[in-house]
């Protein structure tokens, strides 16, 4: 039995309102799967690895694409797509869909615009503050007495 590539009739993949993932920009297979499962484990490909190729997504902005490349850095594979990888159970169904889960949840990351920091400065409270702790702690150690023996 061979590995084969699935481009099986998969619904669109809704991240949230607004943000849906067309089928056709999704690539699945199913593979053997490693791990415990017996024979069975020879016999059947219940092991799913999911591809998105966000780079040339059309439902995707490219600020969004940008923090996806970002948070999706390590998940990449040679030619740039997204993988996500299933074995959690050794149902092929179930394994597709929760690497459908886990890539809607990457997107929805992704559309989080995150705050811009704005740089802030200590009050001239806060440097007074700190400067007189900082004689205080130095004015204690200068007044410990030193014990020197006669030996």
């Amino acid at each position: 039995m061979t590995d084969a590539t699935v481009a099986a009739p998969v619904e669109d993949l809704v991240v949230r309102a607004g943000v849906v993932v067309p089928e056709r920009e999704l690539v699945w297979a199913a593979v053997r799967s490693s791990g415990p499962g017996g024979q069975n484990v020879n016999k059947v490909s219940s092991k799913v690895e999911l591809r998105f190729d966000f780079e040339a997504s059309e439902s995707l902005t490219a600020s969004v694409k940008a923090r996806l490349r970002a948070l999706a850095a390590h998940r990449l594979d040679a030619e740039g797509r997204i993988l996500i990888v299933s074995q959690v159970t050794r149902n092929q169904p179930k394994n597709l869909e929760d690497a459908r889960q886990r890539l809607s949840e990457l997107i929805a990351r992704a559309l989080v615009v995150p705050k811009a920091r704005r740089p802030t400065k200590p009050s001239r409270a806060a440097k007074r503050a700190r400067l007189q702790d900082k004689r205080a702690v130095s004015a204690k150690k200068q007044n410990r007495t030193r014990r020197v023996s006669d030996d």
